[in-house]
């Protein structure tokens, strides 16, 4: 029972993708949504509105802030893991060190 349910949300799952996918507009079409006034917006107004020193500035930190902020959460998070799994792989080749000597 449990297999069938998965394969019905699965079939359902492919369907809604697919039907998303057939609504996209062509690649390269300048009749794309990513062409829009807000976008001319941005590049007119960006540095006026938000009074930083340039438009990337504007857009990353004032427009942007809670997508930046996200990616900024992800990056500290792998770092702060990677530093975590360095650590304990030095501290236990110290101890392993530590050990022969006391042995050796």
């Amino acid at each position: 029972m449990r297999k069938i349910f998965t394969f019905i949300m699965l079939g359902g799952l492919l369907v809604v993708l697919l039907s998303s996918i057939s609504e996209l507009p062509p690649m390269g079409n300048g009749d794309n949504p990513s062409f829009n006034e807000i976008s001319e917006y941005y590049i007119d107004e960006g540095v006026e509105d938000t009074h930083a020193p340039n438009l990337i500035t504007a857009i990353i930190t004032d427009y942007r802030a809670f997508d930046t902020l996200g990616e900024a959460t992800v990056l500290f998070t792998g770092i702060a893991a990677v530093v975590s799994l360095i650590g304990i792989t030095h501290h236990s080749k110290n101890k392993e060190d530590e050990e022969d000597d006391l042995h050796g």
